[in-house]
């Protein structure tokens, strides 16, 4: 069956490609000028003091987690053991870098319509042992950070945000990706924007956005200010600077050419995400009222990075028969996210545990999947949605 609506498609036009080829005609390919500028540039729409780029939306998590282990402040230091709340319903990558670094996961349900975290589970998760609270906003869609922000500063918890599916999304004018100490964004393909791949760190603390210049290359000091949080002040010895460790960090660089692109690409975001919003509503007026299918409750704002779609409890519809009509409407699908991920083999190696009963997360692993939405408009690919 060929595919007519794709989950997928290319932002880029002629300003990319040219961005592409001035970098090679300049003849720097490594991180510089063009990524410090991509930088600033996200910085500017995210609303945020600092951005650090870095080669994927994963590797920001895993910088964003290992960044904690190494601030100064202890209201913001993780150690080994400490315990975090995770959704349920989340991408692999949001959950390893906690794995990797020794911290207890604690999985949480989500809400059957918002597909984020169920709030009444996520308050009542809370323990003595918890650490951290790491939300996740998905499909575009923001959580409610009032209720969640209201948790963090009763339980003095950390925040960190998982954002990489809704760049663009705001909760009450704020941008997701800005509420907690960190926010993770991802500029693959398939993403909101494209930078090849690529991804995004923001923060409005000092210290951490030093950790994070120092961990994303090699833990050196070489891409720190004169005087900054991590090893306090730098030598004018070029020399002796360029290959100085002052943490254990990785090589995560972005690529120059991908900061130019992402340059072409964020002036572009008000316009993708407007139009990513009309696609939004019209999929609400037509489908809100569906008789078998439930679409996602938008919290805030949504960016829209995708149409999900679940199979309601008392359907008798199979999720089977759901994808043989999408395939056959020329869709092409995909489970939402990676649906209950505690049910992956992979999580025998975690230290972690169940929080209650996963009745929704394990609803949307066998009830729900997920489609296209564009940068364009798409009405003929919802009104074939609202004939299901």
């Amino acid at each position: 069956m060929s595919i007519k609506y794709p989950l997928a498609t290319a932002t880029w036009d002629s300003l990319e490609y040219q961005a592409i080829q001035d970098v090679i005609a300049s003849g720097r390919f490594t991180m510089g000028p063009l990524v410090e500028q991509c930088e600033k540039d996200f910085s500017s729409y995210i609303g945020s003091r600092f951005s650090v780029m870095v080669n994927s939306g994963s590797s920001a998590n895993l910088l964003m987690v290992a960044a904690l282990f190494y601030s100064k402040n202890r209201m913001l230091t993780l150690k080994p053991g400490d315990e975090v709340i995770v959704p349920a319903v989340s991408w692999s990558t949001t959950y390893y870098p906690l794995y990797q670094y020794g911290l207890k996961l604690k999985f949480v349900d989500i809400d059957l319509y918002t597909l984020n975290y169920d709030l009444d589970a996520l308050r009542l998760s809370i323990s003595d042992k918890t650490r951290m609270i790491m939300a996740v906003n998905l499909l575009g869609n923001p959580n409610d950070f009032d209720q969640i922000n209201a948790l963090i500063k009763k339980h003095q918890l950390i925040l960190i945000e998982d954002n990489c599916e809704s760049l663009g999304a705001q909760f009450n004018g704020k941008k997701a990706g800005t509420f907690g100490v960190m926010g993770s964004f991802s500029s693959f393909f398939s993403h909101h924007i494209s930078t090849m791949e690529g991804g995004f760190i923001s923060t409005d603390d000092e210290e951490i956005y030093h950790i994070l210049l120092s961990l994303r290359a090699h833990g050196w000091t070489r891409n720190l200010p004169k005087e900054n949080h991590v090893c306090g002040l730098k030598s004018d010895d070029v020399f002796s600077e360029s290959f100085r460790f002052v943490l254990p960090g990785y090589n995560v660089r972005p690529l120059e050419m991908s900061g130019a692109i992402g340059i072409e690409q964020i002036k572009k975001l008000p316009s993708l995400i407007h139009a990513r919003r009309l696609n939004g509503k019209l999929l609400q007026a037509k489908l809100e009222q569906h008789p078998e299918l439930i679409i996602q409750k938008e919290i805030g704002e949504s960016s829209w990075f995708g149409f999900s779609l679940v199979i309601k409890p008392n359907s008798n519809l199979s999720r089977e028969a759901l994808i043989k009509k999408l395939t056959h409407s020329g869709f092409e699908v995909r489970p939402i996210v990676a649906g209950n991920f505690a049910k992956n083999e992979v999580v025998r190696y975690f230290d972690y545990e169940i929080f209650g009963n996963l009745i929704n997360a394990n609803h949307i692993d066998q009830f729900g999947l997920f489609v296209g939405n564009h940068h364009y408009p798409i009405e003929d690919a919802i009104d074939a949605l609202a004939c299901l």
